[in-house]
């Protein structure tokens, strides 16, 4: 019983943000974004393994009310697809990674997932729709407060965000059937490897500054782990806590 009303639960504050986004008169730009994001994936499908992407991941890309997660005056430019500023000295990324990054994870509706990077709180919305629980860590103070109150006020429920050094991980939820990470590391945090399931995935870019590609990397059921490169990327260095 307690699952299921979880569940029910889970799915009205979807439905709601859902619902948000189709009377926000923003459904034909989002339309035409996501005739983008199905273009660049076919043309990009030899280097990412994803020319198309699922069918779920591209239904909420068609719904996530992104111009809430920019500022004011980037509203204009919300569904274009390019990186936008969000203050801070921070980036939302464009809506081809975020649509390839959710792809790759390959989110399941019963899913726990990890993010690193909150950032405006776009890529945690999407999951949102796609898994039963994101957890999501920002360690820049302002821009976490902002993705939370947002969060809530858009109606998603299964988001918790924290403040902190995301370097760790998140211990107490973990395991996680995912873990994404938006900024990039000068080496993969050997907390959040510990703390992917067996058979689950993350996502996140690595490599040198001027070289950074999106990385795929596995954990097999035997505990094993393989790392894929995908596309060249550019993403913000991941920042750590000055007392780590």
């Amino acid at each position: 019983m307690m699952i299921i009303l979880f569940c029910a639960f889970v799915l009205l504050a979807v439905t709601h943000a859902a619902s948000c986004a189709a009377q926000d008169g923003h459904s034909a730009q989002r339309a035409r974004m996501v005739a983008e994001i199905a273009a660049i994936a076919r043309e990009t499908g030899g280097a990412t393994g994803r020319p198309r992407f699922s069918e779920a991941v591209m239904t909420v890309m068609g719904r996530a009310p992104r111009h809430r997660f920019v500022p004011l005056l980037q509203h204009a430019f919300a569904y274009e697809n390019r990186a936008l500023p969000i203050g801070e000295g921070q980036t939302i990324s464009q809506p081809f990674l975020v649509a390839l990054m959710t792809d790759l994870l390959d989110p399941k509706p019963g899913d726990a997932v990890l993010e690193v990077g909150t950032g405006s709180g776009y890529q945690a919305a999407v999951l949102a729709e796609l898994v039963a629980k994101v957890y999501t860590i920002e360690i820049v103070e302002p821009l976490g407060r902002r993705a939370m109150q947002l969060l809530n006020e858009l109606g998603y429920r299964n988001v918790e965000v924290r403040i902190g050094d995301g370097y760790n991980g998140w211990p107490e939820a973990a395991p996680f059937d995912s873990i994404v990470v938006t900024a990039a590391p000068q080496e993969i945090p050997t907390p959040l490897i510990d703390q992917l399931k067996r058979g689950g995935r993350m996502v996140i870019p690595g490599g040198a500054s001027d070289m950074q590609y999106l990385l795929l990397v596995e954990k097999r059921p035997d505990g094993t782990i393989t790392t894929r490169r995908t596309l060249p990327v550019r993403f913000v260095p991941f920042t750590r806590d000055r007392a780590n």
